[in-house]
Parts: structure tokens; sequence; C-alpha cells
């Protein structure tokens, strides 16, 4: 009787109710129909305070950005030496390149070299042109020379020794055993250490090149101590 309302009594007591945990802040999306944030404006962000000296961006300030930006004042070098050359082609071929002598040449000698005179200059310019707006050139990827190291004289004065060995005994031996020499010593001091296979491929090289001129250009190289046997 004292726990049933519907007999008169007082209703039964109830735990209380678990309290509803709060929401936490996180990167959810704002619940259905909750009005938008607005965007965040310049105008909105004109009193804020300035960030700290050491967030500040560095946009501009990368001493390696601004070196590429500027231009390289070497390459003008290179500009005008294309104008040197190309007004000394055209120069000569106004002065001293004479004109069409028969009917079956009516252009001439001089129309050529004073189109390659003017390409010239129009290549300075147009380099000129790029210098001073800060292009240039990549760099070799391919190449992985270490700027440090010393020079290889070894190497240098081989080379050098095989093309004047070459250069001596072209007309005594003729240019396929001069050729054969200068191939291999090449190779050698390059540093390759397969001697008979470079010998053979030098001599094989040497008939090449022999022949190639001789039939194909019909230019004679000397043939020295072979004559009549090549």
């Amino acid at each position: 009787m004292t726990t049933r309302p519907d007999r008169g009594g007082d209703p039964p007591s109830r735990p209380p109710g678990v309290p509803a945990i709060p929401a936490q802040p996180g990167p959810e999306a704002a619940p259905a129909g909750a009005a938008p944030t607005p965007p965040v404006t310049a105008d909105a962000t004109a009193g804020a305070e300035p960030a700290p000296e050491g967030l500040a961006t560095t946009a501009g300030t990368d001493p390696e950005a601004d070196a590429a930006r500027r231009p390289d004042r070497a390459q003008y070098g290179v500009v005008a030496f294309l104008v040197l050359v190309g007004g000394f082609v055209i120069f000569d071929a106004t002065t001293r390149v004479g004109s069409a002598i028969n009917t079956a040449d009516p252009i001439g000698p001089k129309p050529v070299p004073i189109l390659l005179g003017v390409l010239l200059l129009v290549i300075a310019v147009i380099y000129a042109v790029d210098v001073a707006r800060g292009g240039a050139g990549e760099p070799e990827a391919g190449e992985d020379v270490d700027l440090s190291l010393p020079i290889d004289w070894r190497t240098v004065l081989l080379l050098v020794g095989a093309f004047l060995v070459n250069a001596v005994l072209i007309e005594r031996l003729g240019w396929v055993i001069s050729g054969t020499i200068l191939f291999w010593g090449s190779a050698y001091a390059l540093g390759n250490r397969h001697y008979v296979r470079n010998l053979l491929i030098a001599v094989a090289l040497s008939l090449i090149t022999f022949y190639t001129f001789a039939i194909g250009l019909g230019v004679d190289l000397p043939a020295g101590v072979l004559q009549g046997i090549l």
C-alpha cells in the first residue's frame, strides 16, 4: 500500500540518474543543424599579435635561392665571344668572299656565311637576355668529379704521349700502325689493363677508319710500311 501510487501510497524512491558526459573537443564534424564556423579573414587577423620571431617565415631569405636568381655575369663572356665570332664571319663574308662566278651557281658563296653570322648574333642576344633574367644551365647529372682532388698528371701525360707518338709515326709507319698505338695507348692511359683485347680492338679500329676514309670519303690516309699490302 505504501509503495503503490494507485492505492494511495507514495511512489517508491528511485536511484539518481547518471549525469550526461560532456562532449570532448576534437576534430569531429559539427552536429547537424549547427551554424558553420565563419572563415578567418584578413580583417579578423588585423589586430592579432605578430608571430614570435623564431616562427617568422623565412621566404626570400635563403642565400642559395637568392644566388640562383642573381645573373651569372661570367656568362656575358660567352655572349661577347658569340658577338665577336658572328661579326667576324659577316665581315669576312662581305669583304673577302667573292660573288657568283657562273650561271650554275647564281647564289654564290656569300649567303651561307652571312646567314651563320646573323644566327650567331641572334643567339648572343637571346643568351644575354636569358642571363640577365637569371637563367642558368643545369649542372651535369652524369658527372661525378671531386674538384678537391689533385690533377692526375700521369694520365694526362700518357694521353699526350700517345697523341705525340701517333703524330710522329703516322708518315713513317702508316695510319694503321700509328693508329693502333694511339688507340691502345689511350686505353692504357685511362686505366684499362686488358692488353690483348685492347690490341685487337685497336687494330680493328685502325683498319675500319683507314678504309672508311679511303673508300667512303676518298681521302687516302698514309699507308707507310704497309703500302701495297692494304
